[in-house]
């Protein structure tokens, strides 16, 4: 791995390499900057890292939780050590489905923490390293819940809906001040590693065409990142050309 500075690209949220979080940092790595990859597993993170500097990038693994104000104040220091922060994503918070009646109190708030205050923490951090900069992507990663809540899926869609709107206001605030602020709506199933191992029959009824493509949504992340001022998105969904919506 190379130790010259270059501009870094800081992904929260990644996991197995077969994963959106893991995606990313692959497709920033290829564009030329230096992915930071961070989460909660640091095999995993050492394995999407190592893949990443073998194949000539630069990349490094940074365990941080999300929902840990000193955690994630660390991480987005030793990404700026590194470089500019040219682009953070908050890609963490994993679906959860439990009846209402059967929802515990605790556990509504754990889906919160991460799918939420977590986002408002990464997004602020970031910012108040970009703004030195004068500019800078942040983009939220969201779900269908993040518009449309429904059983048994209350918990994350609340949690959803509120990142959506944590994103909605820094938009309104960085944006003048140089900074892109996106959100993005997964509207789909994602042909990555929780479907293809713990559903496949899913997968096999919908084919692969019925499912998101992980290099084709590091493809649109990236496309918002380089978007011109002139022209920003606030929000973009993705989804199969077969998903219904």
């Amino acid at each position: 791995m190379s130790t010259e500075k270059k501009e870094v690209a800081v992904v929260i949220g990644v996991g197995a390499r077969d994963g959106l979080g893991a995606a990313l940092c692959r497709r920033f790595a290829r564009e030329g900057l230096h992915a930071v990859a961070a989460g909660r597993t640091q095999a995993k993170l050492d394995k999407v890292a190592g893949e990443i500097n073998d194949s000539g990038g630069s990349a490094s693994a940074i365990v941080a939780d999300t929902t840990n104000d000193d955690d994630v104040s660390s991480l987005l220091d030793q990404a700026k050590d590194l470089g500019d922060i040219a682009l953070a994503v908050y890609n963490a918070g994993n679906n959860w489905r439990e009846d209402i009646l059967d929802l515990e109190t605790e556990t509504f708030e754990k889906i919160w923490r991460v799918c939420c205050q977590g986002g408002f923490i990464f997004g602020r951090e970031s910012a108040r390293r970009m703004l030195g900069q004068g500019h800078g992507t942040i983009i939220f990663t969201g779900a269908t819940a993040s518009i449309r809540s429904r059983p048994p899926f209350v918990a994350f869609a609340s949690a959803k809906a509120g990142l959506r709107a944590v994103a909605a206001g820094m938009a309104r605030d960085f944006g003048p001040k140089g900074l892109h602020v996106a959100h993005t709506i997964i509207d789909g199933g994602i042909a990555g590693e929780k479907l293809l191992t713990r559903a496949p029959d899913l997968v096999k009824e919908r084919g692969l065409d019925g499912m998101l493509g992980l290099d084709d949504m590091a493809h649109s992340y990236w496309l918002l990142h380089t978007q011109p001022r002139s022209a920003w998105t606030f929000e973009l969904d993705m989804r199969p050309y077969k998903e219904t919506f």
